[in-house]
């Protein structure tokens, strides 16, 4: 027998063999495609998931500034609404105080009046001209006590006619032609009150021609 005779003749595969190959391929197969494709879409998953995780946290961030800022509006809101009350509050207390100043000086001028609304005529040491100075007294010190408090008064007599200050109750002629539009004589005199008009004078005026 030669060498040739002697070498085992080729078998055909078993189906046993033909199916572990089959099965080799497709073990295979997936390794075989995984390259340079695979890992991009690995890449993007993951950035996919650092950007969700980024807006994530830059939403907290935000949401954690909006607090902040609400809080502080509301604690501006109610510091300033404090503020105001007090204010307030201290504005009625002043006018209160100035009030009862200006009520104290004319109660001295009230006292002074009725001292000498009880004077009795009947007695020999009371005469007219007593009561007469004792009310010029109280005048005086009344009209005193109207400037302190900012009070002007407004008598006009021989002055042009001022219509923001002055009610003309009759008209009178007038000779000479300088006295057209002056005031001939004050019934009433008028009263400012640091500026603002609080009577005007009630007034004749003299018209020419």
């Amino acid at each position: 027998m030669t060498d040739r005779d002697d070498a085992p003749a080729d078998t055909p595969p078993t189906a046993t063999e033909e199916a572990a190959g089959e099965a080799g391929e497709e073990d295979a197969g997936p390794s075989a495609t995984t390259g340079p494709g695979g890992d991009a879409e690995a890449s993007a998953t993951t950035a996919r998931a650092e950007g969700d995780d980024g807006l994530a946290d830059e939403a907290d961030h935000l949401q954690a500034e909006l607090q902040t800022l609400n809080d502080r509006h509301l604690r501006l809101a109610a510091e300033f609404q404090n503020y105001r009350r007090r204010a307030e509050n201290e504005m009625t207390e002043a006018w209160a105080r100035a009030q009862s100043e200006l009520l104290r000086r004319f109660l001295d001028v009230l006292d002074d009046l009725q001292r000498v609304s009880g004077l009795d005529p009947a007695e020999e040491s009371v005469s007219v001209q007593s009561i007469v100075e004792g009310v010029d007294l109280v005048e005086r010190k009344f009209l005193r006590t109207l400037e302190e408090a900012g009070v002007e008064v407004i008598d006009p007599e021989g002055e042009g006619f001022d219509p923001e200050t002055m009610e003309a109750l009759m008209r009178v002629p007038a000779d000479a032609p300088e006295d057209d539009d002056r005031v001939q004589q004050v019934f009433q005199k008028g009263y400012r009150l640091k500026g603002h008009l609080v009577r005007p004078a009630r007034v004749s005026v003299l018209k020419h021609g």
